[in-house]
């Protein structure tokens, strides 16, 4: 659709911008949609990568919204993504030129390409998706490229935009470029206290950047939520040998899967009979199996690779203990509250897991669960030891992590801030 198509008298409608959809790693996106679709907000997604699984989760089955598939990269589709370009620059002149030079201008100083592409997917969507359309306001997901695409758009056509913050986009980012997009946005979203503490520390760091810029940005803490009726709270198995063992999460460095696979090594030194079970994939898969091998622990582990929620509450069901050991990665990369705690905690599987980032947050130490400090493997192997050991006398901390989540992760609850921020910025009462 061109910058001059009518809109009609179509109901205003949110854009949510996302780095790929859907995403088999990224549920809690799919469960935030389908919430706020079944809550009555006209919803369109604008997605920067296709699908890379062949499945996905029942969440994504029920979310209505049309996608659209903005090109990933510039050359493989150069007229796809100029030919809109110059159609808003002939609609847009001036203005088009001087957001295409503010993004020269920062490509130059960041020496990347990749603002630039940004600005010509931004252009893109504004040409097909925004102008001339009932879309009154963007949301992206995750404060990198997403963010960076939400902004053009919204320089391009003065549609409005906020985003939500998560983990490494965060950590991992320019610190500028992310007080820049802050300062442009209505309001900012992020899922842990840590987060918001994080990002308002750089707000207020940061000094003029010679653009206009908002005086005050709201920054939001809004828990993940998880569906409480799904992971439902269970019966714990019988407290005896051999214990599984369960881990679910992305074979990166934050994960510390090195640290647990030592910890086991150390479990086992120790005449602890016991199964591994890990679901999930990664960049580092190849490096995390080879070393389960060199430590001899092959037998007693099993790789499971990327499963959708209706199989892996199976695994927390039949499991004794959940194990987590995030830490910070060399490029500074790290976890927020990793939804599969909240998950593990719900079901009523006893959690292990770090003293860090925002996992405190949810898991108090000695009452909803055990934290250790993070690169610990010998630290890790004996709070892992003494939950397999416990029993049935760790009932009580089970039913306190049930009422921790259905207090402050229950996704119904959390939804409801969200859907009052989006619906005041679309302008739907």
């Amino acid at each position: 659709m061109g910058v001059n198509a009518p809109g009609g008298h179509q109901a205003p409608r949110l854009g949510m911008i996302l780095k790929g959809y859907p995403r088999i790693s990224e549920s809690f996106i799919s469960q935030e949609i389908a919430l706020l679709e079944s809550r009555g907000l006209p919803i369109e997604i604008y997605s920067l990568r296709r699908p890379r699984e062949s499945f996905t989760h029942e969440s994504v089955r029920r979310i209505r919204a049309p996608v659209t598939y903005v090109p990933e990269y510039v050359l493989p589709h150069l007229p796809a993504v100029m030919v809109p370009n110059l159609r808003l620059w002939a609609s847009l002149g001036v203005r088009y030129v001087r957001s295409f030079r503010d993004a020269a201008c920062r490509a130059v100083d960041r020496r990347t390409t990749a603002t630039l592409r940004h600005f010509l997917q931004g252009g893109y969507l504004a040409y097909h998706r925004v102008m001339g359309r009932p879309v009154r306001h963007l949301h992206a997901h995750f404060c990198h490229t997403p963010t960076s695409v939400a902004f053009f758009a919204s320089q391009l056509t003065g549609v409005p935009y906020s985003f939500t913050a998560h983990a490494k986009d965060i950590y991992t980012s320019d610190p500028e470029q992310l007080r820049r997009k802050m300062r442009r946005a209505c309001f900012v979203v992020t899922c842990t206290a840590y987060n918001a503490r994080y990002l308002r520390s750089l707000l207020d760091a940061g000094g003029a950047t010679g653009v206009q810029h908002r005086t005050f940005v709201a920054i939001h803490t809004i828990y993940h939520g998880i569906d409480l009726h799904f992971f439902a709270y269970g019966t714990a198995p019988l407290p005896a040998p051999p214990f599984r063992v369960l881990s679910v999460g992305r074979l990166v460095p934050k994960k510390g899967y090195d640290d647990l696979l030592q910890a086991l090594k150390i479990l086992e030194t120790w005449g602890v009979d016991f199964h591994f079970d890990h679901i999930g994939s990664g960049e580092n898969k190849d490096t995390i199996r080879d070393l389960a091998r060199r430590l001899g622990l092959w037998p007693r582990v099993t790789f499971h690779g990327t499963l959708p929620h209706e199989k892996v509450i199976d695994f927390y069901r039949r499991s004794h203990v959940f194990v987590l050991a995030c830490k910070t990665a060399p490029n500074g990369d790290r976890d927020g509250i990793p939804n599969v705690l909240v998950e593990a905690m719900a079901v009523g599987v006893p959690v292990v897991s770090t003293r860090h980032s925002a996992i405190p947050e949810l898991v108090q130490d000695g009452v909803t669960g055990t934290l250790v400090p993070p690169a610990s493997p010998l630290a890790l192997a004996g709070a892992i030891k003494n939950v397999l050991e416990a029993g049935t006398s760790l009932e009580s901390q089970r039913r306190a992590a049930r009422r921790t989540v259905e207090t402050h992760f229950d996704s119904e609850r959390c939804i409801g801030h969200l859907e009052a921020l989006l619906r005041k910025a679309v302008g739907i009462p």
